[in-house]
């Protein structure tokens, strides 16, 4: 096995740990709800496999959805931002993104805080559009995607640059 599987067998675990055991508790005002589990599908590397990371986002929102009993919406959202997200590279970094060194651990840079506002933002949107699932509600879920995204985005970056190896 390489360091690599092992890494990003560790970091799915984490994430889920801390996901399920303290995020999923915290529900500010009806409204914000943070999902920072996101990450292991925005820092998996570029240049793994795209199969693995479909797969490895499945299990990923479904086992979400066991812990928060919410019907497969998590693995949908997971799903949904693993595909997309070759398209978010491109959009962020540019044509070229496999075959330059993208590290998202890296300095927070334009390009960087964009693919990973992409990335959540597409997550929450299509979490809450597929929870709620009511055109009636259509300000409802933007309030909640706006608020939610605003909170994990800041999570995100904080979780990036605490678990960021030291450059000695």
């Amino acid at each position: 096995m390489n360091s690599t599987f092992i890494t990003n067998s560790l970091r799915f675990v984490v994430l889920l740990a801390i996901q399920v055991v303290i995020f999923n508790n915290i529900d500010f005002l009806g409204f914000i709800n943070p999902y920072p589990y996101i990450l292991f599908i925005i820092l998996y590397p570029v240049n793994g496999s795209k199969a693995g990371l479909l797969v490895a986002s499945f299990f990923l929102g479904l086992v979400m959805d066991m812990f928060s009993n919410s019907g497969g919406v998590h693995a949908a959202a997971c799903v949904t931002l693993a595909y997309f997200r070759p398209t978010f590279f491109k959009f962020s970094f540019g044509v070229s993104y496999e075959y330059q060194t993208v590290k998202i651990t890296d300095k927070l840079t334009p390009e960087r805080f964009s693919f990973i506002l992409i990335a959540v933002v597409t997550h929450h949107l299509v979490l809450y559009l597929l929870e709620i699932f009511r055109f009636n509600f259509i300000w409802d879920i933007l309030l909640r995607t706006l608020l939610s995204t605003i909170f994990t985005l800041l999570l995100c970056i904080i979780i990036i640059y605490l678990i960021k190896p030291s450059k000695r």
